[in-house]
């Protein structure tokens, strides 16, 4: 209980600490968090997407069900498989990352040097972090849905003999609002628990090459854990 104490007060710092404010570095990691996770997210959903309609359609077809495929692909996209794979891709490249820069940067004494120059390192370091997580992860959801869907359109209209403007009004028909915001909503849990994590452990990172080894392979297995937990909580808060 002593460890998830110290880690929410290290969140709710990092996340309230905003002044002083540095847009540069919020704008810098936009762009590493972000943008440089597009194309992971990206092909995982598509491939995702297109191996789901697949799944379904050879399910479906026992039952005499194989026209359910756009929907459920869609559902299935936007509920579920898009948020926690959009955020498991994060985590691996992210959560790593952020614990490898921190972690090195205190074997470095690079973060006593802030201190030494008046410069909170949580407002520094965990606080544009943690912001660009929250902001750029659902975009990232968001993208991989659309893909997610059109991943599932290409192989039902390409291999399992839909027609592509029927597929497309199926897979919106039966979608509702609350899918999508639902999903949305746990893209931005999942990017604030993978900078956590990263950060988290990146300053808890020990000395020397071992040390920060440790930390990075914590952090990618805290945030993917953390993930799976708070999708299980926030599915059931949304749809029971």
């Amino acid at each position: 209980m002593g460890r998830i104490g110290a880690l929410t007060l290290f969140v709710m710092r990092g996340l309230f600490g905003l002044r002083p404010f540095y847009p540069r570095v919020f704008l810098v990691q936009l762009v590493q968090i972000g943008w440089l996770s597009l194309p992971v997210v990206g092909l995982t959903a598509l491939f995702t997407g297109a191996a789901l309609a697949l799944q379904i359609h050879s399910g479906g077809a026992r039952f005499q069900a194989g026209d359910v495929v756009p929907a459920i692909v869609a559902i299935g996209m936007v509920r579920e498989l898009g948020p926690v794979l959009g955020g498991l891709m994060v985590a691996a490249r992210v959560a790593s990352s952020i614990a490898a820069e921190i972690g090195t940067m205190k074997v470095t004494e690079q973060i006593d040097a802030l201190v030494t120059l008046s410069t909170d390192p949580m407002r520094w370091l965990v606080t544009p972090r943690l912001w660009a997580a929250i902001v750029t992860v659902p975009c990232l959801v968001a993208v991989g849905d659309i893909v997610g869907i059109m991943g599932g359109w290409l192989i039902g209209t390409g291999s399992l003999g839909f027609n592509s403007t029927t597929y497309l009004s199926n897979s919106w028909a039966y979608l509702e609002y609350w899918d999508v915001v639902s999903g949305l909503i746990k893209g931005a849990f999942f990017g604030l628990i993978v900078a956590a994590s990263g950060c988290w452990w990146g300053m808890k990172s020990g000395r020397g090459a071992e040390g920060v080894g440790r930390a990075t392979k914590s952090a990618v297995v805290a945030a993917a854990i953390g993930i799976l937990a708070a999708n299980f909580v926030l599915t059931g808060l949304f749809f029971t």
